[in-house]
Formats: structure tokens, sequence, C-alpha cells
């Protein structure tokens, strides 16, 4: 079972900083690609594993987003959402740790099939809704004193010093949703 609970004393949120305000000079070279990316991640990662991608859900609950996601997402303190965790996966090798938050009314009428979307990828239905528009990419480097670097290492038997991520805030006709994506060892250099 995931932990999704929020960030003890002891433990950090990630620093996210606007794509804009990078110091890329910082960013191991095999990452910086897959941090600045603006397709879908699914579909690259697809092109990269072809027929043995699929994704492994870790958890999908109502709970508390962490404070940075829920004024991400523009949610009062203390309000519970559907926070979904899952590992994007070549075969049986994680390649990404993926959090989504998902508000109260984003799940509204058309959009409730977020709350059921199992093994399927995320991904494939948010770039596939016409009405979808995605917000400022935001980058951060976790280690072992943030909260999320625990739920992002959790499954891996070797854990690095760093992991990068980045998140994005999408709206589907005006519904925000949150999108972080922490990209694990194993995960290839970025092919074009």
């Amino acid at each position: 079972m995931a932990i999704v609970s929020p960030v003890s004393p002891r433990c950090r949120e990630p620093l996210w900083r606007p794509v804009r305000r990078l110091n890329r000079a910082g960013v191991p070279e095999k990452y910086l690609p897959w941090l600045l990316d603006p397709a879908s991640l699914t579909e690259r990662l697809i092109g990269h594993c072809h027929q043995r991608f699929h994704v492994q859900l870790l958890d999908q609950r109502r709970a508390r987003p962490l404070c940075s996601e829920a004024r991400a997402v523009g949610m009062r303190g203390g309000t519970r959402a559907v926070v979904r965790q899952v590992q994007l996966m070549c075969g049986e090798t994680p390649w990404v740790y993926a959090r989504t938050i998902i508000p109260p009314p984003t799940l509204a009428r058309k959009f409730h099939r977020f709350a059921r979307l199992g093994t399927r990828s995320l991904g494939a239905v948010l770039f596939a809704d016409p009405s979808m528009q995605r917000g400022e990419v935001e980058v951060t480097c976790l280690t072992s004193a943030d909260f999320l670097y625990g739920l992002a290492t959790r499954h891996l038997r070797d854990r690095p010093a760093m992991i990068w991520g980045r998140r994005s805030l999408f709206r589907l006709g005006g519904k925000p949703l949150l999108v972080c994506e922490f990209f694990l060892p194993d995960i290839p250099e970025f092919l074009e």
C-alpha cells in the first residue's frame, strides 16, 4: 500500500522551478531531454519500449495532496483529491514514477473516468482530449530528504542519490489536474 499522507515534519516537499528558470548545466545530460520534452511521455516511452510498455498501478485513493500540489490545482488545504500513483514500466523495469492529483471538480461530469483508469495510461487519455491545455512545465530534483523521494524509489533495489522530475498542470474543459513524473535511473537515453 502506498503512502499518501501529508508531509511529516522530517521530510520536505520538493522545490519546483519553472523550466525557464532551470540551470540546465546542473541537470545530467541523460535527463534533460526527458524533462523538456513537450510531447506525450506515454507515447515517447512506448516508442522506446515497444510492446513491453505497461502501467503498474501502485495506489489510487482519495487523500490529501501535498501542500504544493493542492496549491497548484487550486484546492484549499486539507481537502481530499484522487491521488494516483503509478510506475511506467518497460517489461519488469520501472522507468518513471508518476503521481497525479485530480481535484473533486475535475471528477465531475465527463471527467469521472479518471477515477477508474486502473492500469490504463493517463497520458493517452489526456493527449486525446481536444480540450486539453498544458500549463508550464516545472522541474525538481529529489533527494532522500524529500517526501516524494521515498515514494518514487520504494520499489528500486538501488536508490540513486537524486531523481529528476517534472510536473505540469493540465486543464481539460477548464478543469485542473496535476501530473508529476519522476525519471528513474533505468530510463534509457532520449531518442528523437
